[in-house]
């Protein structure tokens, strides 16, 4: 195997060779036959183990082999303790997602104090296999089929070609000793239950299930590949980027053979599950919307308008702004400073007359029948009227917010424009610059 596995990493994971390598290392076989077998191929590696408190004294026993184990091989080892179950009680998070998010994260914190190069992890076909069934089980696109990535950014897993019988018989013939988790045999969990009652019978119908499914999943690559090109190619005519949110083109949408695979392959990186809303989204009114866990897409006549869900606040919510502050970041960042001379105004400044302003000043969300007096302008405008000559969005109404004075007279449409009152030409009174910054 240690050849093979030189050949596979000069044939297909080239970069790997003279680069910083961190391995996750749990104590088990996979982990562990991987440090061997990297260690013989003299590759520049280091071991990072997670304890996450879950199996008392097995867990401690854990640890202390892979500092052992370390220390045999002339390896820096790295280690870290959790409080796994706290950690998900507190975050409201199963106890797998918990150490998932624990310990990933902690790697990157490595990785960024260390300069490791790559992080590579132990997965091998079996797992590979085990997360197709699970993801074929639970509903999934195309994405899920075509299994565990072989590389995910700085992520590698260069056993990915391997079994597990492969690994374990090397491990055996090296006499290479490894810890066992008991909880691994347990059928408590789903991946569990695959591993043990449901790929035995499968590979009973198909011995060669591993190698049939390695081609099955390169075939799916393939085709994904494809399908890829294609929305990259339409992606152009029904996608635009505003600011902050992204704009799909309803008509455009309808254009396609199936809008409803299309929107899937457009949306399915921002975390939505219903579908069929989202589709029926197409044809619903104006201000209905969708939310996943981390988006909302919202239908805005002729457009899906999709942008990251904020923390949510109460339109009626007022901030204020006292006489003397010079800036704030609530709910937005605003610089104010006292100047004499006024300079080139944008979307981003304005100057005002300080004497003119009855203070303190307010931040606050519009409503219905505010009005300004828009800057180069003659008479007063409602800001509904002002925003459909605009043309703004819906999501793009319930972004703004409104500089006012304390008597409510709308000072500025943030990022926007300015109303005209609070400024005069002849005015050699101190001027406030206020500024919006990123």
């Amino acid at each position: 195997m240690l050849q093979k596995l030189s050949n596979y990493i000069i044939n297909n994971l080239p970069f790997l060779k003279d680069k910083k390598l961190l391995i996750a290392i749990s104590g088990g076989v996979d982990s562990v036959a991987l440090t061997h077998l990297l260690s013989k191929l003299n590759f520049d590696v280091s071991l990072a183990h997670c304890n996450f408190n879950l199996r008392a004294t097995e867990s401690n026993l854990d640890e202390y082999f892979v500092k052992n184990l370390g220390k045999n091989l002339n390896i820096p080892v790295f280690t870290t303790q959790f409080n796994t179950i706290q950690f998900a009680k507190n975050n409201k998070q199963s106890t797998q997602i918990a150490a998932r998010n624990l310990r990933y994260n902690w790697f990157n914190e490595l990785i960024e104090e260390h300069d490791f190069d790559y992080l590579l992890t132990a997965h091998h076909a079996d797992d590979n296999l085990e997360t197709f069934l699970i993801n074929l089980t639970r509903g999934t696109g195309l994405d899920g089929l075509t299994g565990i990535p072989e590389i995910n950014g700085n992520i590698v897993r260069p056993l990915l070609p391997f079994s597990r019988e492969e690994i374990k018989t090397f491990a055996k013939e090296n006499n290479i000793d490894w810890r066992e988790d008991k909880s691994n045999a347990s059928t408590k969990y789903t991946r569990n239950k695959v591993r043990h009652l449901i790929i035995p019978v499968l590979k009973e119908i198909n011995p060669s299930l591993l190698e049939t499914f390695s081609k099955t999943t390169e075939h799916l690559k393939e085709s994904q590949q494809i399908i890829e090109d294609k929305i990259s190619d339409v992606s152009s005519k029904i996608i635009a980027k505003e600011k902050s949110f992204l704009k799909l083109d309803i008509k455009e949408l309808e254009k396609t053979s199936n809008p409803k695979a299309y929107l899937y392959q457009l949306l399915t990186a921002y975390n939505f599950t219903e579908w069929n809303d989202v589709y029926n989204l197409l044809s619903a009114q104006s201000g209905k919307r969708i939310y996943s866990k981390t988006h909302v897409l919202l239908k805005d006549r002729n457009y899906l308008v999709l942008s990251k869900q904020e923390k949510k606040i109460s339109k009626d919510k007022t901030f204020i702004i006292e006489e003397n502050e010079i800036a704030i970041t609530n709910p937005i960042h605003l610089k104010i400073e006292e100047v004499r001379k006024k300079y080139a105004e944008d979307k981003q400044t304005i100057y005002v007359d300080k004497q003119s302003l009855d203070f303190p000043l307010k931040i606050r969300k519009w409503k219905n029948g505010d009005f300004f007096y828009p800057s180069g302008m003659t008479g007063k405008k409602k800001l509904s009227k002002y925003f459909k000559d605009e043309k703004f969005s819906l999501l793009e109404k319930e972004n703004i917010w409104l500089l006012c004075s304390n008597n409510d007279e709308i000072i500025w449409i943030i990022n926007h424009r300015k109303d005209n009152r609070f400024y005069k030409k002849e005015s050699n009174k101190t001027l406030l610059k206020i500024s919006v910054k990123p």
